[in-house]
């Protein structure tokens, strides 16, 4: 039993990180609306609007998860502003720079992936450049001098890449649509592909609309001889202003005539997964949200273990894990998410890939080559010690089981 008064304390310190943070938030949207109120974004209007209600997934004005997402938001609150050992770098991250000479000669193997951190890959798939998520700011913020800052600078610069065939969005969230990047491709011929709603964000930035596909999940578009398919996550949306939940959040499947490549966006655990791998599947490599994550939001990222299984659910070779090692965004040390997905791997006895920032790897190519550790050797919390579960339905005593030694330290 709690002591008494223990619980009205516990409610007090959370009303009031819950009113700093209220404060702060206003502070910030103020802030954005007077230095760059553009770079919210737009609401969808019109005929995107009527498209966006007629999804599946679309109720009560916003989209919904299938499984909702179970969120303790005031245990997060109290130790929101608390430090963690080593959840910045203190030296400079190894990255390997360069100007984009080596995308002028095809992969050998056909498919080629060059991670340049967080979730901003390039994939070159039987022919076709495709680049996810891109941000190439300073910052994962509207705002050019506030929010979370890059540890590095971009491995290789906008102008250097090759030319690309699609951009794909997973959500409008900052860290994975980026106005400043947006607006450096608007001239582009590449073509945007996203999910449902987020094409009147790009169409504000002077993205041309011919040029903008919006997809539903399980919708598809053909570039070159590549089709890009819009796949279920589990997970949410909105930039501040323009609403919670008003634009769709998805992952993506890229099917060529030789190989096929997954992305999961920002997910947490789903049932969908398993349909992705039956429907679209088997998956020569997958890019799975593996940073980012907090035992009292477990729904929203996969976190490591749960992005090993979500490969196996999927069906797919070889995981390079994403999300991580670019920003600041969760509660534990910058390497945490990366040891955590080897240990995991471990006991699975699971292929993984972990190409430093910049660099090229090949995971179609026989022998697979093995990427060497490149990270310094920090202190990080293990499975079991601090643990990553999601729910199945939104409902917190709907724990989903955990498989063998995917919860066992290492």
């Amino acid at each position: 039993m709690e002591p008494e008064g223990h619980g009205t304390g516990r409610r007090f310190r959370v009303g009031m990180w819950v009113g700093a943070v209220c404060l702060l938030v206003l502070l910030l949207l103020g802030a954005a609306l007077i230095s760059g109120c553009a770079s919210l974004g737009a609401r969808a209007e019109g005929e995107r609007l009527t498209r966006m209600q007629q999804s599946p997934e679309w109720h009560d004005e916003q989209f919904h998860n299938a499984q909702p997402q179970w969120k303790d938001i005031g245990s997060a609150l109290l130790k929101a502003f608390e430090s963690v050992p080593g959840e910045t770098p203190d030296a400079p991250v190894p990255v390997v720079r360069g100007d984009g000479t080596r995308f002028q000669t095809p992969p050998p193997s056909g498919l080629r992936i060059t991670w340049f951190g967080h979730a901003s890959t390039l994939i070159e798939i039987d022919g076709v450049k495709v680049l996810t998520d891109p941000i190439w700011s300073d910052r994962a913020s509207p705002m050019a001098w506030a929010g979370p800052a890059r540890w590095y600078a971009p491995p290789v610069a906008l102008h250097d890449l090759p030319t690309i065939d699609a951009v794909l969005i997973s959500h409008d969230h900052y860290d994975h649509l980026d106005r400043a990047t947006v607006e450096a491709m608007k001239a582009w011929k590449t073509v945007f592909v996203v999910p449902l709603g987020i094409g009147a964000h790009l169409a504000r930035w002077g993205v041309p609309e011919a040029r903008i596909i919006e997809l539903d999940w399980w919708q598809s578009a053909r570039v070159g001889g590549v089709d890009i398919v819009s796949t279920p996550a589990r997970h949410a949306s909105g930039r501040i202003s323009t609403g919670s939940d008003i634009t769709l959040w998805s992952g993506f499947a890229l099917i060529g005539p030789a190989h096929r490549a997954y992305y999961s966006g920002d997910t947490g655990l789903l049932p969908a997964l398993n349909d992705i791998g039956a429907r679209l599947g088997p998956f020569d490599v997958a890019l799975i949200d593996a940073g980012q994550y907090n035992a009292n939001w477990p729904d929203a990222h996969l976190g490591p273990e749960q992005a090993v299984e979500a490969q196996r659910m999927v069906g797919a070779k070889v995981l390079i894990p994403v999300h991580w090692a670019l920003f600041k965004l969760a509660r534990h040390s910058w390497t945490e998410p990366v040891e955590r997905v080897l240990a995991a791997a471990r006991c699975r006895g699971t292929v993984v890939m972990t190409p430093r920032p910049g660099e090229s790897v090949e995971p179609a190519r026989e022998p697979l080559q093995a990427t060497p550790m490149w990270w310094p050797a920090i202190a990080w919390n293990d499975a079991k010690a601090a643990p990553i579960v999601s729910t199945r339905s939104g409902d917190p005593s709907s724990r989903v089981e955990s498989r063998g030694c995917l919860t066992a330290a290492r």
